[in-house]
């Protein structure tokens, strides 16, 4: 095995060990474990899977170049779509750049700096 191979053998090793130890203790948070997922939005269909994923707590990175290629007005649905659905469960949602957003469910924001403290504003 490569050592690269080692390397990430050992992180998913520690990471199995870390999440055995979080449910061990409980924790203070509604969700014991949150995950960040990277998904596709392939169809609009695929609007609910990142709804769900989002009430499970998780943070989700959605790729939306794959919905664009087929229908820029389904990305536009499902994008208002998912906008209305994050306020109604009090999370967060932003672009980031032109490919992906980023949804996060409630209890965790996003923070956006702010146009005084950008770079040339």
């Amino acid at each position: 095995m490569s050592s690269f191979g080692k390397a990430l053998g050992r992180i998913f090793r520690k990471e199995k060990e870390e999440n055995k130890q979080v449910e061990a203790k409980g924790s203070y948070f509604k969700h014991p474990v949150i995950y960040l997922k990277a998904l596709p939005l392939k169809k609009l269909s695929d609007v609910e899977t990142i709804k769900k994923e989002v009430k499970a707590g998780n943070i989700l990175i959605v790729k939306v170049t794959p919905l664009v290629e087929k229908s820029p007005e389904e990305v536009e649905k499902a994008v208002d779509e998912l906008c209305e659905f994050t306020e109604d469960v009090g999370g967060d949602i932003a672009r980031l750049g032109e490919e992906r957003i980023v949804i996060c469910p409630s209890g965790v924001k996003i923070w956006r700096e702010s146009p005084k403290n950008s770079v040339g504003g």
